[in-house]
């Protein structure tokens, strides 16, 4: 699938780099909260907190049914986008692939179906350029995993990494838990008091979902100028600087120039911001470590800070993050 427009837009790519501007992740995350003391309850009355949901594993998603069975759903269990239409080869050979896995993790995993010619707002808001694209939700927070026919191998591979992360980031993946510790944990969990909400963050929030990029940035940094390792304000503060650099960039022009000089360090830097925000992240990092292997002085140290930033943007914990370290420290020491 082409896009119809080669120039992107803010609007769009708030939704293909985080669903609702992180404002919906951490929605997500109290739901999750109230899924996991509701599984402790269930665990200390001698439930299965386990078991395999009573809802389907494969379901078609609309965008009237986004926000139910995507979004919400995510804040128990990780939610596997398919990306594909009829007319797509590839997608033929994908989804039966997916469907399957899908059921053989009996609940670990739940894969929603997009049909991006019925449903082309969701793919614009995604930023899909082409199909079969498979993404995933965690607790309101978006994981790019890969585009293009895959093999069965490494479908699993990725899906377990994504359980892993899902598991280690936000514990909303399902294990037998001691039922003594459960039930103190739901109830705890139940008495905890609401937290009242952060105006300073929400003000942050709010101007990234209007679409101002700069009053979302100026915004996050007062929240970060108080509180310097306040973990939400500085992946919003992230994802705007990444989308105002982004939003006047031209896909065709950018991506010429980086072919065509891979030490010109400007265009790598716009090449691997275009890479992150359709969901390219290995490709978005390859290209900056690389970019880092070829360049020295200031320049070496202008695409190592940015390749930082783009950290940022995924989450220290992500598996492809941790690769990308790795590798960063490779070609620098």
């Amino acid at each position: 699938m082409q896009s119809r427009n080669s120039r992107l837009n803010s609007s769009a790519l708030r939704g293909a780099v985080d669903l609702a501007a992180v404002k919906a992740a951490g929605e997500a995350a109290q739901k999750a909260e109230q899924a996991r003391a509701e599984r402790a309850r269930q665990t200390a009355a001698g439930g299965d907190p386990a078991a395999p949901p009573a809802q389907p594993l494969v379901i078609d998603v609309t965008e009237e049914t986004f926000e139910t069975e995507v979004v919400q759903r995510s804040a128990e269990v990780p939610v596997v986008i398919d990306f594909w239409a009829e007319w797509c080869g590839p997608c033929k050979q994908l989804s039966p692939i997916l469907e399957r896995l899908a059921e053989e993790y009996s609940g670990r995993i739940v894969l929603a179906k997009i049909d991006v010619d019925a449903n082309q707002l969701i793919a614009q808001q995604f930023g899909i350029q082409g199909i079969p694209a498979v993404m995933a939700v965690v607790a309101g927070q978006l994981v790019p995993l890969f585009q293009g026919a895959e093999n069965e191998a490494n479908v699993r591979k990725i899906l377990d990494q994504l359980i892993a992360v899902a598991e280690q980031r936000f514990g909303i993946v399902g294990a037998p838990v001691d039922p003594a510790a459960a039930a103190e944990a739901g109830e705890a969990a139940a008495a905890a008091p609401r937290v009242p909400a952060d105006p300073a963050l929400e003000a942050a929030h709010d101007a990234l979902d209007r679409g101002d990029l700069g009053g979302a940035i100026q915004a996050y940094q007062n929240v970060l100028a108080d509180r310097p390792g306040h973990t939400e304000a500085k992946l919003g503060l992230a994802q705007a600087q990444l989308l105002r650099r982004v939003e006047s960039l031209d896909l065709q022009a950018v991506r010429a120039a980086a072919a065509a000089d891979p030490k010109d360090v400007t265009a790598q830097l716009e090449a691997a911001d275009l890479d992150l925000v359709g969901g390219h992240v290995e490709d978005a990092f390859g290209r900056l470590v690389a970019t880092v292997a070829k360049t020295f002085g200031e320049d070496r140290d202008t695409v190592r800070l940015r390749l930082l930033e783009l950290f940022e943007v995924i989450g220290a914990d992500d598996p492809r993050v941790v690769a990308a370290r790795t590798a960063l420290a490779r070609v620098l020491f």
